[in-house]
């Protein structure tokens, strides 16, 4: 069984727990180099973490003989440049989501990987946690019967750093991330249940920036309706007095409840009572997505998340966005 060696493209935040670590835990697999544009934090970054190599350039680390594969984790601004980088020389790509910063730089991606003969996979990576699969499992069996709609509610409030234009984070930054929050974290919950329930069909949006405190919008509502038929409506607001992290999919027998983000429960309402799983994620929670990259490098397994898997949400978030995005132009 080969070892595969990663290289990782911008070594940030999402690269010191979430990620960084499960290359080197995963099972045949291993963190050779990293990259960030300042070659005194890639420095740092390789010390901390025991890693080889480091580098201040990104086409150095892609051309290295001794990196297999390259993980993306840039902001979504450099997603299409990377990866069509990596692609042309015959290297498998695992990028950070969301996927691009918009549904036609996903095609682009998609399309060079395919001419080079190159798998595409993408960082969704609760398609392979625990919880999300218990999620799913409970769905499959028909623990609520046949599935009617979903609903999504995530509120958060504003944060001093985002109304600071010194501080502000680059994830309300739309043209580097695509968006704003909406597309950083909505994201998450639209693809897991795309994996649950199959594609979404039909999608329609508002979306507007109410609080004015960075330039992306801050508030979106959404319907849409599954091919399965199920139909499903989600607000997100940014600028809530309070927090708020819920999803429901109701069936003709009961209701799931579920977090994307919260450290809460998996709740099961039916009428024989209310069921609650109880189920931890992992320290570094993408590498069991991790480990289903390597496998199917290997030739022993499959993937769940991928770019045609991963260009579906960033389809689904473009079309509720289109309308803002087409008045925000003017």
């Amino acid at each position: 069984m080969k070892t595969i060696r990663w290289g990782i493209v911008g070594c940030g935040n999402v690269t010191e727990v979430k990620s960084g670590p499960g290359f080197q835990r995963a099972t045949n697999s291993s963190l050779v180099a990293v990259m960030r544009r300042n070659g005194e934090l890639a420095k740092d970054y390789a010390q901390r973490h025991s890693v080889p190599k480091w580098y201040d350039d990104a086409e150095a680390l892609i051309h290295d003989p001794e990196v297999d594969a390259v993980y993306v984790a840039t902001p979504p601004t450099w997603h299409k440049q990377y990866t069509l980088m990596a692609a042309q020389i015959g290297k498998p790509i695992y990028v950070e989501k969301p996927m691009a910063l918009n549904h036609q730089e996903c095609q682009a991606m998609m399309e060079a990987c395919r001419t080079a003969n190159v798998p595409l996979f993408v960082a969704y990576y609760r398609r392979a946690l625990p919880r999300f699969l218990k999620i799913k499992d409970l769905v499959d069996q028909g623990a609520i019967g046949e599935i009617r709609f979903i609903t999504i509610t995530l509120h958060r409030q504003v944060q001093p750093d985002e109304v600071n234009p010194e501080t502000r984070p680059w994830r309300v930054i739309p043209d580097i991330a695509g968006g704003g929050h909406f597309v950083d974290l909505a994201a998450h919950t639209l693809d897991l249940l795309d994996y649950i329930f199959g594609p979404i069909q039909t999608v329609q949006g508002f979306a507007a920036n109410q609080g004015h405190h960075y330039p992306a919008e801050d508030i979106v509502t959404a319907t849409f309706v599954f091919e399965a038929g199920i139909q499903g409506v989600g607000s997100w607001c940014f600028t809530s007095f309070t927090d708020l992290d819920l999803n429901e999919i109701v069936g003709t027998q009961g209701k799931i409840s579920f977090s994307s983000f919260d450290d809460e429960p998996v709740t099961l309402t039916t009428h024989q009572g209310v069921t609650q799983f109880s189920i931890d994620h992992p320290p570094h929670v993408q590498q069991p997505l991790i480990q289903t990259v390597v496998d199917e490098l290997n030739g022993m397994g499959h993937c769940p998340s991928t770019g045609e898997t991963a260009a579906r949400t960033t389809w689904v978030m473009d079309q509720i966005l289109q309308t803002y995005r087409n008045t925000s132009k003017e």
